[in-house]
């Protein structure tokens, strides 16, 4: 790497500041079809589930990943980054003609991904001021890549419930042994897991991307300060109406978009075709 610390000025120039910030070295994106997840449940919804004429999956949120970083041997700046995710699955239960009751159950899914993180042994102090007092000091850390992870909801595309004799072809990552204490706290009860129980399966459409960052200073070049251009107004709640007037008019309410706005594929389909 060449050294130009002492050709120009610290941040390089008048239209230049010196930034510190994340960079990301290794970026992917991943479009998943997740199949029968099995869907972990406490002792009141499993004794539902046994006893229910159908179940239907109303919502699927992520609670949390887990994510682990580690070096790839014998392949520098390479690293395995180990996600674990953790759903919870809301359920309607219907067990006759009454209203449906809902529950709530875990789902996890497990995958690994090898991305470019660099090099990079430096060890970090740093510290935060306290006005009056001693400034805390922290521990040490190295600028070894940091694992991110975005995801949208996941999409609940399928479920279905399996008889105790039936033979699972489910996907499962862990037992209910292995949950973490952070999970089950998120619950109201322990999850149970008996031979003689029906199984939930779900099967989820997954979006994420996942990125390696490190701490670096850049040089960037900068034009200005962001000073806010508008003024703070208060709200007027004495007259309503004015804030009514503001309210652009719902033209898509009463005029319903046209069938290629709802084409997110752009599959090209003729007017009128399925």
């Amino acid at each position: 790497m060449s050294e130009n610390f002492g050709s120009k000025d610290c941040c390089g120039g008048n239209n230049s500041a010196c930034v510190q910030t994340r960079k990301v070295y290794g970026s992917c994106k991943d479009k998943e079809c997740l199949e029968n997840l099995r869907v972990f449940l406490t002792a009141s919804g499993q004794n539902l589930v046994n006893n229910a004429v159908n179940v239907k999956c109303k919502k699927v949120e992520i609670v949390w990943i887990y994510t682990d970083v580690e070096p790839v041997a014998f392949n520098r700046g390479y690293y395995t980054v180990g996600l674990k995710f953790f759903f919870r699955v809301s359920l309607d239960v219907y067990c006759g003609v009454c209203k449906p009751t809902p529950i709530e159950g875990l789902a996890t899914y497990d995958k690994k991904v090898v991305l470019f993180g660099s090099e990079g042994n430096a060890k970090i102090f740093s510290s935060q001021y306290r006005e009056n007092d001693i400034d805390i000091n922290f521990m040490q850390k190295s600028n070894l890549p940091v694992a991110q992870v975005e995801v949208v909801e996941p999409i609940a595309l399928d479920l279905k419930v399996i008889e105790p004799q039936e033979k699972c072809c489910c996907v499962c990552c862990c037992d209910v042994a292995s949950i973490p204490n952070t999970i089950n706290g998120l619950f109201d009860e322990r999850f149970v897991d008996d031979e003689g129980d029906r199984k939930v399966l779900l099967t989820l459409g997954l979006f994420s991307i996942v990125r390696l960052e490190r701490d670096v200073q850049l040089i960037v070049p900068v034009d200005d300060f962001c000073v806010p251009e508008c003024d703070c107004t208060p709200s007027n709640n004495n007259n309503p109406c004015d804030l009514f007037d503001r309210i652009s008019f719902p033209v898509e309410e009463f005029f319903p978009p046209e069938r290629n706005s709802f084409d997110p594929l752009n599959t090209g389909r003729k007017k009128g075709c399925e």
